[in-house]
């Protein structure tokens, strides 16, 4: 029932919204979604980490159409868990980062925020597909109705660019999901949406089968990660949107398409995943490498950043096809790090844009000397996202490479009659991609140094005429003040809290992630070593001495062919 509620009480906060006057409108939306984040508190006290990966737990099951397989299913496993959290942490911050910034159409703008927190918990907390589906379908209208009510200059164009791509790529990707849905009844399943019953049906599809259904399920989520060369629609998109519009699409939106991957291309084509894997690998580091060279020569610091998400991403996606531990750890770790140092970033711009009216780094500069507690945040998670030793941004990124890094049968001596490096693993990628995407790292470094150097550091520079528009333009903005207010510290150091904190202690994270993972790379080696798969040529590795140590805790590969659903301990 935490699940259901989850879900509810944003969307009853959002008619709340509605209905109120609205001047009090904010007001509603901040009670809302703090009462939704208490209930996500509760929601992780009441997990047991210790139970089976891949088995729901807080669950609820609600017959709808039996005889056509439909109900409404909810449950989660810990990665979906700590995903829901991130959305019920960002949606408070949000509301309190909207407050002065939103002055027309509140009860609009508030209740469309709700929604869209809501239809993001139902894509982590469903169990059946159709609701999974009308939830990842549903977030495309409050987020079009965000840019293009509350947008920039260019938000018409923005808003229709996001639809189309998005509901384009979700359209591809419905048509392989129902395959998987058909398969399963032909195969004896029965007509079932139920995700855990497909995953067992779609272990036996041939690895044709798998690689049409792994094509079409990445058109749709890769478009929303965005993985290169789909990634066009985001950079508008986030320029363009309101500053909470693009918190939740860096901190959330975003993620769905990495869930997606993590959910249904890794255990619905699992052969097909290990085939490819190299191609998506090449794509992944050629985003890494391209958007941060176009983020070089920006001067629009918040095209910047929105860039930088590309870049980044193609980190989180590259752990995943690494097909270990170690990079699916750092993958998970990826999607909640990047939604806590790029939410700020997109705070921190939006807070400047507050003041000034402009982002450009041709306008702009040396604003630590007026306001130093903005300055201080803005190097802090710029550090973060830059992959600083003792910040977050750190530990994902590292685990990501060193998981592509070990990911080489050859390198941990399956396919030699030689032993194996110590620490290496199963994997068609290895030690030649950690060393190209490594060098994301380093463009990373310095744009986003270039960026706080320009932005931070040096004379004052501030937009002509900017003291005599602030004085003399009422447009209806409150009057803030040179720095921060109390109410943008508060919005700002939970996340700052929460990147030092998962930059010096992981470890309690990765642990709670380690049975869901574990069984997905259990599942997806399986899939390639079953001597009865189904037109996949069955591929037989022995375990390798040390397997997963990079990842910080242990795995028994011997447990490689288990069984979707059984738990590798």
């Amino acid at each position: 029932m935490t699940l259901a509620l989850l879900i509810l009480i944003p969307l009853a906060f959002a008619l709340a919204v509605l209905l109120a006057p609205a001047e009090r409108a904010r007001f509603i939306a901040l009670l809302g979604t703090l009462v939704a984040g208490v209930f996500a508190v509760f929601a992780v006290v009441s997990f047991d980490f210790g139970y089976a990966a891949n088995r729901g737990q807080l669950g609820m099951d609600i017959d709808w159409l039996p005889s056509l397989g439909l109900s409404v299913s909810l449950g989660v496993d810990s990665v979906a868990l700590w995903l829901i959290v991130l959305a019920a942490l960002l949606g408070p911050l949000c509301v309190m980062g909207s407050w002065t910034a939103i002055t027309e159409h509140r009860k609009m703008f508030y209740a469309w925020l709700l929604a869209l927190q809501a239809a993001m918990t139902g894509v982590f907390a469903a169990r059946d597909l159709v609701l999974f589906y009308i939830c990842f379908e549903f977030t495309l209208i409050p987020m079009f109705v965000l840019i293009r009510v509350f947008g920039s200059t260019n938000r018409k164009a923005a808003s229709v660019k996001f639809f189309l791509y998005t509901f384009t790529g979700s359209i591809i990707a419905l048509a392989g999901l129902l395959y998987v849905v058909w398969f399963a009844a032909r195969n004896g399943t029965g007509w079932t949406f139920d995700i855990e019953a497909l995953t067992m049906a779609a272990y036996k599809m041939s690895a044709g089968e798998q690689s049409l259904v792994l094509l079409a399920m990445l058109a749709g989520f890769a478009v929303k990660v965005p993985l290169f060369p789909l990634h066009t629609w985001l950079p508008l998109a986030h320029t363009e949107a309101p500053t909470a519009g693009s918190v939740i699409l860096a901190g959330v939106l975003l993620k769905l398409g990495t869930y997606g991957i993590y959910r249904f291309v890794l255990p619905f084509a699992p052969a097909a995943v290990v085939e490819y894997a190299p191609a998506i690998a090449v794509l992944c580091i050629v985003g890494i490498i391209y958007a941060g060279l176009i983020c070089w020569v920006q001067t629009d610091v918040k095209k910047l950043v929105a860039y930088s998400s590309v870049s980044h991403l193609g980190f989180c996606v590259l752990g995943m096809v690494a097909l270990n531990t170690t990079g699916l750890t750092g993958s998970v770790l990826y999607m909640i790090n990047h939604g806590l140092s790029t939410g700020a970033l997109f705070f921190l711009v939006g807070f400047m844009y507050e003041r000034y009216h402009t982002r450009s780094m041709r306008e702009l500069g040396g604003l630590a000397s007026k306001m130093p507690i903005w300055g201080t945040f803005m190097v802090f998670f710029a550090m973060a996202s830059v992959g600083l030793p003792g910040l977050n941004g750190f530990v994902s990124e590292f685990l990501c490479m060193l998981g592509a890094f070990q990911a080489d049968a050859a390198w941990a001596g399956m396919e030699a009659s030689t032993h194996g490096m110590p620490g290496a693993t199963w994997g068609v990628l290895g030690p030649w991609f950690a060393a190209v995407a490594a060098t994301g790292v380093v463009i990373a470094a310095m744009y986003l140094l270039y960026m706080v150097g320009r932005m931070c550091f040096g004379p004052l520079i501030e937009p002509a005429g900017h003291h005599d528009h602030h004085d003399a333009h009422d447009d209806g903005h409150a009057h803030l003040p040179p720095d921060l207010t109390p109410r943008e510290i508060g919005v700002l150091l939970p996340l700052a809290a929460l990147c030092l904190y998962l930059g010096l202690q992981p470890t309690p994270l990765m642990k709670t992630l380690e049975a869901p993972i574990n069984d997905t790379v259990s599942l997806v080696r399986g899939s390639v070593e079953r001597p009865d798969h189904n037109g996949a040529a069955p591929v037989h590795h022995e375990p390798a001495a040390g397997d997963e140590e990079g990842a910080g805790h242990e795995t028994d590969d011997g447990h490689a062919g288990a069984d979707a659903g059984e738990v590798v301990e």
